[in-house]
């Protein structure tokens, strides 16, 4: 089965099955058919895809609701540390973080339902990132906590003190002042 569910409901691991030879490999790194076999009828409308240099940290990002993001992640080049938070309110596992390691080289991808903040750190020395997105970026939804959120204690497995961060992402709330309008649907 190539979809692998976590401790977090709703957070899914995709491991798309790989076929290799003499010329290299091949997959599908999304299906319709095949997602929505496994009950996720997410339609994408938005790819983005970013390149950062070891030790950025981005995030931890999200979109309020009606512009809530379902994303869908994977690695081009490199390997990252992917996180998510799970903000929805009367969800179970509220304010659990999930940290996997996404590369270039395992393939896996991340599917993140709305209502989860969203960032990673960049373990190699280059990584390019490419995700899918089922709303459109809009800027006065946006919404962030804090990447050194004492709560949360996310090991970024890069050091944090020589890490890049962007001042908007340094300058955001931590989780116990973030006010959402995600529900857990169970």
């Amino acid at each position: 089965m190539p979809f692998v569910a976590t401790d977090i409901p709703g957070l899914l691991v995709f491991e798309p099955k790989i076929f290799e030879d003499s010329r290299g490999y091949f997959f599908e790194s999304y299906n319709e058919n095949n997602f929505s076999k496994h009950g996720i009828d997410t339609k994408f409308v938005q790819d983005n895809e970013s390149s950062s240099q070891y030790g950025v940290i981005r995030g931890l990002h999200y979109q309020l609701n009606p512009h809530a993001q379902t994303k869908l992640i994977r690695v081009l080049e490199g390997k990252i540390l992917d996180v998510v938070v799970d903000i929805r309110n009367g969800s179970p596992s509220f304010g659990k973080s999930l940290s996997i390691e996404l590369s270039a080289e395992n393939k896996k991808q991340l599917y993140i339902p709305a209502g989860f903040a969203h960032g990673f750190s960049v373990l190699s020395d280059k990584a390019v990132v490419f995700y899918k997105c089922d709303q459109f970026y809009n800027k006065e939804s946006e919404g962030g906590i804090r990447f050194d959120d004492p709560q949360l204690k996310i090991d970024w497995k890069v050091p944090v003190e020589g890490a890049t961060i962007s001042d908007k992402d340094q300058n955001l709330p931590l989780l116990a002042e973030v006010k959402t309008n995600f529900e857990f649907k169970g």
